[in-house]
């Protein structure tokens, strides 16, 4: 691989106030306010109901857009609303996170309504995405275990045996536009392929019951039966189902009379948008040439939650994504924190954890492009059971 390690922005590094033998759960847990753990159902409510008065004008602005006079400013307009309606998306998105966290509130109940009703309007599978979603929380930094997100070590690359698509990939994969296509690939549908076929997860994430049996090739978020899911979880499953069918549907009826045009302006050109957001929030969360993945016999929970990254994003980020981007180490260690207090937990925290709390500040799309790269494999694991992002050659005498 020829992309340099530089053209990522590194990580800023800080002093500790302690070693890292005293960075244990309870150590951090105690530098925290004891209020960050509050949760308020009307404060969050008070978030959602913004949200959805910000999307139900855009979608009036949006219908009003037929009568400008221009076709170029009808097609500037409805590019607008999509980017926009994009980002009012995403963050209703991060509010059914929240209630799948159980941070929306402290109702069990209520935050699962919730958050199936957002996120089946986004057309997720609530449950489906809330079990899956906890093992990566359990997991993160596992090699073997986690869900998200997981890169192929080098023995696992050599293993692979050689096709002829893997002969063409080594022949362009260096190119600017397999670049360009691949990062295209993976913001577009990387979201579909996960909840489809679970892309990404490591070899053993899934449940006992889908070690064996023909249970193992049914690795859908869809399929109450398949392989993701214990039996107890069935009905969950087929509940975030509905939801789908129900959106689906609905989204079928309204193009029955207002065009099927329309409400692909309307509805899925912001879906879009959305997943892009979701899987570049997610891939850089936990994916960084400095982050580690380790080993079952070297992985910790605190040495996996601290393997994330908090970025900077600006006033999208702060405002309409509701500060996932920047605040994300501190969802990691305690996803109950609610977001709206994400930013004093993680000033109370940096200062204990020094070196061992991870920020960056550079661009965040360019570091994308650039992490993206930089990034597809990590080195089999050292004698500690770490694994690193794998250089090439000329990269490794540059760290060197």
């Amino acid at each position: 691989m020829s992309s340099t390690i530089e053209t990522v922005q590194p990580v800023i590094q800080l002093k500790a106030e302690a070693e890292l033998k005293d960075i244990t759960y309870g150590a951090i847990r105690e530098k925290i306010p004891a209020h960050c753990f509050e949760r308020s159902a009307l404060k969050s409510f008070a978030y959602l109901f913004r949200d959805i008065v910000y999307a139900s004008v855009l979608v009036w602005l949006a219908l009003q857009i037929d009568y400008l006079p221009s076709p170029l400013l009808r097609a500037g307009a409805w590019i607008l609303y999509g980017f926009v309606q994009g980002c009012v998306g995403t963050g209703m998105w991060i509010i059914g996170h929240e209630c799948g966290h159980g941070s929306f509130s402290q109702y069990p109940r209520l935050n699962d309504f919730v958050g199936w009703a957002v996120h089946s309007l986004l057309m997720v599978p609530f449950h489906s995405w809330k079990i899956t979603h906890a093992r990566h929380h359990r997991y993160h930094g596992h090699i073997d275990k986690d869900t998200v997100f997981v890169p192929p070590t080098e023995s696992e690359a050599k293993e692979q045996k050689p096709t002829l698509y893997t002969k063409f990939v080594e022949l362009v994969e260096e190119t600017p536009l397999y670049h360009a296509v691949t990062l295209l690939g993976h913001q577009l549908f990387g979201w579909q392929l996960y909840m489809l076929f679970n892309v990404s997860a490591g070899n053993k994430s899934l449940p006992p019951k889908g070690t064996d049996g023909v249970q193992k090739f049914r690795n859908s978020h869809l399929d109450p039966l398949g392989s993701l899911f214990t039996g107890q979880q069935a009905h969950l499953i087929a509940i975030s189902d509905l939801g789908l069918l129900i959106v689906g549907g609905t989204l079928y009826y309204l193009s029955t009379f207002m065009g099927s045009w329309k409400v692909a302006l309307l509805y899925a050109v912001p879906y879009f948008w959305v997943h892009h957001w979701l899987v570049a929030i997610t891939y850089l969360h936990h994916t960084h040439p400095d982050v580690p993945h380790y080993d079952e016999n070297a992985w910790t929970f605190v040495k996996g939650a601290l393997g994330t990254v908090d970025r900077r994003f600006g006033f999208i980020g702060r405002h309409f994504f509701h500060e996932i981007i920047d605040y994300h180490v501190i969802h990691h260690l305690f996803p109950k924190i609610p977001f709206y207090h994400a930013e004093e937990a993680t000033n109370a925290i940096v200062p204990f954890l020094g070196d061992k709390y991870r920020i960056e500040e550079g661009s965040f799309l360019k570091s994308l492009a650039t992490t993206f790269t930089t990034c597809k494999v990590v080195t089999d694991p050292d004698s500690e059971g770490v694994l690193h992002w794998k250089l090439s050659g000329a990269d490794e005498k540059k760290q060197n």
